[in-house]
C-alpha cells in the first residue's frame, strides 16, 4: 500500500477533512495535500507516527469514557 493513501485513510477514519487534520496533528494543510496527492512522499515513519497519535487519544478518549 502506498503511503498516499495510507495518509488518506488514516485522516478519513477520524472523519477530518484536511484543514482539520492539519490542525490536529499540526502538520501544514499543503504538505498533507501533497502527501495524499503523492506529489511528495513523507519519510516512512510519518504514517506511523500518525497512527500511534490517533490510537493513543483513542485509548484515552475510551479509559475516560468521553467521546
Amino acid at each position: 500500500m502506498d503511503i498516499a493513501k495510507v495518509i488518506r485513510e488514516l485522516r478519513e477514519s477520524v472523519n477530518m477533512n484536511r484543514k482539520e487534520f492539519s490542525e490536529h496533528t499540526g502538520i501544514p494543510v499543503r504538505t498533507l495535500e501533497d502527501w495524499e496527492a503523492g506529489r511528495r512522499t513523507p519519510p516512512e515513519y510519518i504514517p506511523r507516527l500518525i497512527a500511534y497519535q490517533l490510537k493513543y487519544e483513542e485509548l484515552v478518549r475510551g479509559k475516560d469514557g468521553k467521546e
